[in-house]
């Protein structure tokens, strides 16, 4: 059985060194911190992880959900941790006070929240989707249902979950087809069929409130007829309790390559009642055509961005698990390479008393190591750093830093979720190429951290789908604002250091800046002539951008490394080992912008010229 150990020396370093994250007292959250306080968070966050969730991880996939006679049965052992995370009050960490949360800083509960899917991937998702769902409530629900929905869910006692998806479209919003019909109370009958519905049904909870996307029936066609509805599955008094069956049948839940544990239902809604979020839409004016200028108003863009605001943190949460998991794979293999024997180092024996040496002499086995450290370590960094920056400049600063922020979260929200679960599951991967033969032997659990990841790849928007958004909606942003702000940023970096001992991190991050702005540059020139250009550059240019991303936060972390080294410190070996993992992203990783530069500006002829029918 693999094991588990929260990664809390890193996730210090970012706090303390990085973020320096008690110097921000006057922003909402941060006031009360103290490095005592963050480490008794962490601390109590790895335990439940480690010592609770971790030992469920195998259990749930092999045991699986079960859909029996209607009803839809978590794993053995899954109710008394999934009761035990909400009883610790751990899904609550950032939540407002006035809701029964703690009021911390949302970054401290990406930490608890990495730790949570690390240990047990299928598990967090039915608290990730539940504490989406709270989100969206808390932004944009009536008073009275926050009333009802709000402690319950937070408490544990419901759970809640995103229904987009039909059996004939995703991406294409437009094409759905389940309806909602107002009813005289002014409530809404929902009738329809969604599938892909994580924690979709469950007996963990008691009730299940489900965020469902439909077109509402006299509202006009396509997108501006979509609106966003809160249907539970048991209807819900005013006093809280709960009533009958609301009309919402599970059908079955999908037998997947991966996360077993974690129930993803077909739900089938026949004449739900469903409560609109957000306000009804004015009245059509003589002479407008909403559904043919496709532009939704009212209730529908307000339900809609309700549900783009949950979109997008689910993506952000996704990109995180490609980062967990490839923390949990990298912890493993670096333990087995270092207790395997097999072979002599290439220079001669390093331990001459044992029959052989640890795998982990072997360059190429170093190489996989360091390969997934760096990420682990880059891509966590640069999550939190956004998001904490993102925070502060929201609630201070001047007003360019607020837009700044605002454009590289609204920019960077792609690249986050399709690099960072595409870099993570060949992590995985090569994680379960250090255990040769016995990576793909079952105990070791290497097998199941492949087939767990390789969903990150897929759900929230599958990658391509992200790359799209990159370079077609997002790049152009206000005539290329966010991008020229990124360029800006690292750019005032790169010449406020000076000095040979930071050359061998600012001079790769400079020539992979340069890469980026020649593609980004390129892509100005062609896409607007031939959007299949955009297209058909768009993966290579999102993992240039992920690739330069990340080598910006190392170089950052190179900078803090060398200065406490420089100053005195009683942790010598941590900073050490930070620069050497910097070298190796600078050396091993940063070269590959030239090749991703050339493969993006390429051009699409190469791919568009056969007809359809030759494939």
């Amino acid at each position: 059985m693999p094991s588990y150990t929260a990664p809390l020396r890193e996730m210090r370093f970012v706090f303390n060194d990085l973020l320096r994250i008690t110097d921000y007292a006057d922003v909402p959250g941060y006031g009360e911190l103290t490095e005592e306080l963050v480490d008794a968070v962490l601390e109590g966050g790895a335990r439940i992880a480690e010592d609770v969730w971790a030992p469920l991880n195998q259990v749930g996939d092999e045991e699986g959900c079960r859909f029996e006679n209607g009803v839809v049965r978590a794993p053995a052992g899954f109710k008394a941790a999934f009761d035990a995370w909400y009883q610790g009050g751990w899904n609550a960490i950032a939540a407002p006070t006035a809701w029964g949360g703690q009021g911390l800083p949302g970054i401290l509960a990406m930490a608890i929240s990495e730790m949570a899917m690390s240990s047990n991937l299928s598990l967090s998702t039915y608290i990730g989707l539940s504490g989406g769902v709270a989100g969206v409530l808390m932004a944009i629900a009536p008073d009275e249902l926050k009333q009802i929905y709000l402690p319950k869910m937070l408490a544990g006692e419901w759970t809640g979950t995103m229904n987009l998806t039909e059996p004939h479209c995703g991406t294409d919003l437009k094409l759905m087809r389940t309806k909602a019909v107002e009813q005289p109370d002014g409530s809404y009958a929902i009738t329809g069929t969604k599938i892909f519905i994580t924690g979709g049904d469950h007996d963990m909870a008691e009730n299940i409130a489900h965020l469902v996307l439909a077109k509402v029936e006299g509202e006009g066609e396509g997108l501006a007829a979509v609106s966003l509805f809160l249907v539970p599955k048991y209807q819900v008094n005013d006093d809280g309790s709960l009533g009958p069956a609301n009309g919402v049948v599970c059908g079955g839940i999908e037998h997947k390559m991966g996360i077993r544990g974690s129930a993803t239902a077909v739900l089938h809604y026949e004449g739900a009642i469903g409560h609109r979020l957000g306000a009804r839409p004015p009245a059509k004016t003589e002479g407008a055509d909403d559904a043919k200028s496709g532009k939704a108003k009212g209730g529908s863009s307000r339900g809609m961005a309700g549900m783009f605001q949950m979109m997008n943190g689910a993506r952000i949460g996704v990109g995180y698990q490609g980062i967990a998991l490839s923390e949990v794979a990298y912890q493993n293999a670096a333990a087995y390479a270092r207790e395997r024997l097999a072979g002599r180092a290439l220079t001669g024996a390093k331990y001459p008393e044992q029959a052989a040496d640890p795998i982990v002499v072997h360059p190429d086995v170093r190489r996989m190591l360091l390969h997934m450290r760096a990420f682990n370590e880059g891509a966590r960094a640069l999550l939190l750093w956004l998001s904490h920056e993102a925070t502060v400049s929201r609630h201070g600063g001047d007003k360019e830093r607020r837009q700044l922020l605002g454009d590289l979260f609204n920019l960077l929200t792609p690249v986050i979720k399709a690099h960072f679960t595409d870099v993570g599951y060949e992590c995985v991967n090569m994680a379960m190429q250090c255990y040769g033969g016995h990576g793909y032997v079952r105990e070791h659990g290497m097998e199941q951290f492949v087939r767990d990841s390789r969903i990150s790849q897929l759900y929230e928007g599958a990658n391509g789908v992200q790359a799209l958004d990159l370079v077609g909606r997002r790049l152009g942003h206000e005539n290329g604002r966010p991008v020229r702000g990124l360029f800006g940023l690292i750019s005032t970096f790169l010449a406020d250091q000076d000095g040979e001992e930071m050359a061998p991190f600012t001079a790769p991050l400079k020539r992979g800046l340069d890469d980026l702005m020649a593609a980004t540059g390129w892509l100005a020139q062609h896409a607007s002539q031939n959007r299949e250009e955009a297209g058909a550059a768009s993966a290579d240019y999102l993992r240039l951008m992920g690739t330069v991303l990340i080598g910006y936060i190392w170089a950052r972390m190179a900078r803090i490394a060398l200065d406490r080294l420089a100053e005195g410190t009683d942790d010598p070996g941590f900073y050490e080992m930070k620069l050497n993992t910097a070298r190796y992203y600078m050396g091993r990783v940063m070269p590959d912008t030239a090749a991703l530069k050339a493969k993006a500006s390429a051009g699409a002829e190469v791919l568009m010229t056969p007809d359809d029918e030759a494939f």
